[in-house]
């Protein structure tokens, strides 16, 4: 959702408690603090991501990963982690994507954090080698179409390599 307008996250959820379940599930949101609290107190099961959802989980998972412990704010929701501030998260990527996952929550690297308004996509071959080695949740990218190709090629160079 672009704008912070609390009712469009409202009507946003009228608008999905129409569909079944199967399909809610496969859905995720992320927009402005205001509408996606309006929208996830509608229908708290969506995965949901907003600046706010975001700096909960991070914080309140830096404070107590280490314990093994997943706080509720990281539970069944949408992260995107950018790639300067994974190391930040105790048993990023693989301990941390796995540990997630259990409690219903999909991660997704993105492009570095700078301080602005968010990370954009990973979108170049700079921002793919950022990754760490064996990373294997989600990325997110404005450029499928180089992200793919460059994925591709690297699968591909990994079983040429394998033969």
């Amino acid at each position: 959702m672009k704008s912070n307008d609390p009712e469009e996250g409202r009507l946003l959820a009228q608008r999905l408690a129409q569909l079944p379940s199967e399909q809610l599930d496969r859905l995720m949101a992320y927009g402005g603090d205001r509408p996606i609290a309006a929208l996830h107190q509608e229908l708290p099961a969506l995965r949901v991501l907003s600046r706010s959802t975001l700096k909960n989980c991070f914080i309140r998972y830096a404070l107590a990963g280490w314990m093994g412990y997943v706080p509720e704010a990281c539970r069944r929701t949408l992260l995107l982690v950018p790639t300067n501030i994974g190391r930040w998260l105790w048993g990023w990527p693989h301990v941390f994507q796995r540990r997630l996952e259990q409690y219903g929550t999909r991660v997704y690297a993105v492009g570095p954090y700078d301080g602005a308004d968010f990370s954009t996509g990973i979108n170049t071959p700079e921002e793919l080698e950022r990754l760490p080695a064996g990373y294997a949740a989600g990325i997110w990218t404005d450029r499928i179409d180089v992200i793919s190709r460059l994925l591709r090629e690297q699968r591909d160079s990994g079983i040429a390599e394998g033969s």
